[in-house]
């Protein structure tokens, strides 16, 4: 799990062809790579990827044609900038809100507009993952934690002061960038509770079963 709230920048400096997959190395003199271990999760532009291979200066991770059909890297190239996260940890503080790494679909960023010292970045995406975004409601942006300011049909609005746009990759967004996007989970696992509510049931257990075992009154 991780918070959304980014610790570094880096770069991919390889991308390798790996018997159908892709193998990538990322490199950052910025990320605190000294109690990272093998296997362990870092969100790069809100992808969780595994580390397969430590460097000091970084790590290499294989991504499985799945991931590369669902997020910005069936386009990324050497050289392209990544927001990185390690893996939250039990004593952590949740700085932003709970972001499993799994990329739901692409957003791209339709228009950019100044207001005072802070921009309005409105964003497009699939009208399925739009039910999921709420007006006040969290998303995660290529890896960062924000909050939905506006939602107009299929297009959502965030609001980027200077110092996220200064600490990750959103200073070099422009119209037509394509990002990843994650919803909230809490939003797909109402979904799935009323979804679920909805379904007829075999079950045995009735109300009045639940009251005379006292679980209700």
């Amino acid at each position: 799990m991780f918070t959304g709230i980014i610790e570094a920048t880096g770069k991919i400096t390889e991308l390798e062809k790996v018997q159908g997959d892709l193998s990538i190395r990322i490199q950052s003199s910025l990320l605190d790579m000294s109690d990272v271990k093998l296997g362990d999760s870092i969100a790069s532009n809100g992808v969780c990827l595994t580390v397969v291979k430590k460097y000091p200066d970084g790590f290499r991770a294989d991504l499985s044609n799945e991931t590369i059909s669902l997020t910005g890297f069936a386009h990324y190239g050497k050289g392209q900038t990544v927001n990185l996260e390690k893996a939250m940890q039990p004593v952590s503080r949740l700085g932003g809100h709970l972001v499993s790494g799994h990329v739901d679909g692409i957003a791209t960023i339709v228009s950019i507009v100044a207001n005072a010292r802070a921009t309005e970045y409105w964003l497009s995406t699939d009208p399925e993952l739009m039910k999921y975004i709420p007006y006040k409601g969290s998303v995660c942006i290529d890896g960062i934690s924000l909050t939905v300011n506006a939602v107009e049909q299929n297009r959502f609005k965030l609001t980027i002061v200077p110092h996220t746009a200064e600490q990750t990759t959103i200073a070099e967004f422009k119209v037509g960038t394509q990002v990843n996007l994650e919803v909230d989970q809490i939003a797909r696992y109402l979904e799935r509770l009323i979804k679920g509510a909805e379904q007829p049931t075999s079950s045995n257990i009735s109300m009045n079963l639940l009251a005379q075992a006292g679980f209700i009154k």
